[in-house]
């Protein structure tokens, strides 16, 4: 398409900026170096026709299009390779830190195949391998010279990790381990790349010896021969077919019959198994979380950008798409000029500053935690699983959620695959799912809770993220103290969650007393347990974000600092307004502190509309990476979506063969 003038609607939007947008660039990429790299690689992958699809790939078959994104991903595996290695970055104990160059975020809309082999098969070596392992395996993965995936959900058994049913029974006499898959429902299912990418695999498997079974490990299985790339002997694996999203990522079946690998392929830096099948378990349980919660804390950065994406592209196209008169006597108005459109899109743009902000602070706990781990303390493991669940939760659903409200503020254009929203929401989806299904993830973090509260009962101290349920210990349901002030808010949502669940620890004794089991009490009282396990999530954005927030207005210059003073009013006021029931059962708020509250909810959408465009331009992502015929840089909507329309595969001629075959009979036919 040739380089047209941009829609004047939208460079209007662009001269109404009332902050440096460079400056907000900065902040949100992380700083100059970071925006460096991460504009000359999208720059570099841009400009190669490697990357140039002739024709989109949504009109590819299934097999086509997981082809050519194999092509992309070693392409971009190769170059950034190149690239980081000339740079001398290129180390194996940190990877983690150019993991997203690796993996050309956003690069492969339809997903990288190679993803799984980075985020989770590599830190599952790291999690689980012994230093000997490590040696022998880390190098050869973070060089692609084997490349692997993590097979533990299976076709009868996902997040119930007690259930799976794959074997992996020791046999002393040859010091191996023989892994079988004895029904149907223990094939493993889902794992990425498993069909037909892979030739390595970390199989979680129900561990025997001497007759009796230790639960769930970690095996390093190959599973396809490293010069015919042919499956071996045993090992029946392939495609599952196509999705709603994540096309290219090739995720496959994995069934074992009589597979037999070495004692030492047992991943045995945790627990071990001795040569005469003695087990050795691990100093504690909770280790078996490090690769899980990884990936969760990944998964809360990713669908920050996620979210920030589609709120890019609704933003744009809302500025250049006029529809209706809020004056009669005037000329059709944007979208974004209606007040209702204001309230769908902003707080989703604030909500993806707020996700952004929690990732890198939920990061932070995650090296601190690491850190101790690696020196013997496991104290604050099970904390970091319980925050990392429920932000998963809460991430994963708020994306999903705001990318279908995105898709639907553009209207019946908003449809089209072109568009891209269905590419976020797919992600967003699916992620909603894999690594833990949102409300067992949720009932996770709610017996932790349960657990911290019965703790601070006994008036032993708690740990962090928790510590403000020791407020509320030794009283009834009390009403906080309510008032405009953000802090107190961001308090308020303490105030709910700890009433919350003293009540539901009554409810659960109560059930106890009628005779129930524990379990099945705890079962009855899900409902209020999931809610108020979500509600602490969402405190943790909101502080975090504050606090994110209030350390970076030290930073940044006072036009900048305006602009993200509203954002982080108006995100704190929006999620207030979800949960009024709450403050009004729990606080002191009246009806007149509700009023005043969506009173300034809607003076911060009018503070945020001649900025809202400045804000999305400041994401910075380029058009490569949008991949959005409504979202681009140039507004030039229209003409975007006719030259879309063009690369149809059924406008490169006038007739489709399907005339003469079908139609036409039936148009000559006098029956």
């Amino acid at each position: 398409m040739p380089a047209q003038v941009v829609n004047k609607d939208l460079q209007n939007e662009r001269n109404k900026c009332t902050f440096n947008q460079e400056e907000f660039t900065l902040w949100w990429v992380g700083g100059e170096e970071l925006l460096k790299e991460k504009r000359s690689r999208e720059n570099y992958f841009e400009s190669q026709p490697e990357f140039q699809d002739k024709v989109p790939l949504h009109f590819a078959s299934h097999q086509e299009l997981y082809e050519e994104t194999v092509r992309k991903a070693t392409v971009i595996f190769t170059k950034v390779k190149k690239l980081l290695t000339e740079q001398g970055k290129y180390d194996a104990k940190k990877y983690v830190y150019f993991m997203d160059a690796l993996l050309g975020t956003g690069f492969i809309k339809e997903s990288n195949p190679l993803g799984v082999h980075f985020s989770m098969f590599i830190p599952s070596i790291v999690g689980h391998g012994s230093p000997e392992q490590q040696e022998q395996y880390l190098s050869k993965a973070l060089n692609c010279e084997i490349v692997g995936t993590y097979a533990q959900t299976e076709l009868g058994h996902g997040t119930f990790l007690r259930g799976l049913e794959t074997t992996a029974t020791f046999d002393p006499q040859t010091d191996e381990f023989i892994l079988n898959s004895p029904t149907l429902t223990s094939y493993k299912w889902w794992p990425g790349g498993l069909a037909q990418t892979v030739n390595y695999c970390i199989v979680m498997a129900q561990l025997y010896s001497n007759g009796k079974c230790y639960g769930i490990h970690p095996f390093m299985v190959q599973v396809r021969d490293s010069e015919t790339h042919m499956p071996l002997p045993g090992i029946d694996i392939g495609d599952i077919g196509d999705k709603m999203g994540y096309k290219g990522v090739n995720n496959g079946y994995l069934g074992l019959k009589n597979v037999r690998i070495p004692r030492n392929s047992m991943m045995m830096k945790n627990a071990k198994l001795l040569k005469d099948g003695t087990y050795v378990k691990p100093t504690s349980s909770v280790l078996a979380y490090g690769t899980m919660v990884f990936v969760r804390v990944i998964i809360v950065r990713n669908m920050a950008q996620s979210l920030a994406k589609a709120a890019t592209i609704a933003v744009r196209y809302s500025s250049v798409r006029r529809q209706s008169h809020i004056n009669p006597e005037l000329p059709e108005v944007q979208v974004i000029d209606h007040v209702t459109q204001q309230a769908k899109l902003f707080p989703l743009v604030a909500k993806a500053i707020a996700l952004k902000l929690t990732s890198d602070n939920l990061w932070q706990i995650y090296e601190r935690t690491i850190s101790e781990l690696n020196t013997g303390s496991l104290d604050r493991l099970p904390e970091l699983h319980a925050i990392a669940c429920c932000l998963k939760v809460v991430s994963t659903s708020d994306t999903a959620t705001g990318v279908e409200v995105c898709r639907l503020a553009c209207g019946g254009h908003g449809y089209l695959t072109c568009a891209n929203f269905l590419n976020y929401y797919s992600l967003a989806s699916a992620a909603s799912t894999y690594e833990g299904e949102n409300t067992v993830l949720l009932l996770q973090t709610s017996r932790f809770l349960v657990k911290m509260w019965n703790q601070a009962v006994q008036g032993k101290q708690l740990m962090p993220t928790v510590s403000y349920l020791q407020n509320y210990v030794g009283k009834q349901v009390q009403q906080f103290p309510w008032s405009d002030s953000l802090p107190v808010i961001i308090s308020a949502f303490q105030a709910v969650v700890a009433n919350k669940l003293r009540l539901a620890c009554q409810r659960i004794e109560q059930r106890k007393a009628q005779g129930l089991t524990p379990e099945e009490a705890t079962n009855g009282t899900g409902l209020e347990l999931i809610r108020l396990a979500e509600i602490h999530g969402r405190w943790f954005v909101l502080q975090s974000a504050y606090e994110m927030f209030e350390k970076a207005y030290e930073k940044v210059s006072e036009s900048v600092v305006v602009i993200m003073q509203i954002l982080c009013k108006l995100v704190v006021y929006d999620e207030a307004l979800k949960i009024s029931g709450d403050l009004l059962r729990f606080t002191t708020m009246t009806e007149t502190d509700l009023v005043r509250l969506q009173q300034n909810y809607e003076a911060c959408l009018q503070a945020l509309r001649p900025n809202a465009v400045g804000i999305v331009d400041a994401f910075d992502y380029p058009d490569f990476v949008l991949g959005s015929a409504l979202g681009a840089y140039d507004g030039n909507v229209y003409e975007r979506l006719f030259a879309e329309a063009m690369k149809s595969p059924l406008n490169q001629e006038p007739v489709n063969k399907t005339f003469e075959l079908y139609l036409k009979p039936l148009m000559k036919s006098r029956l």
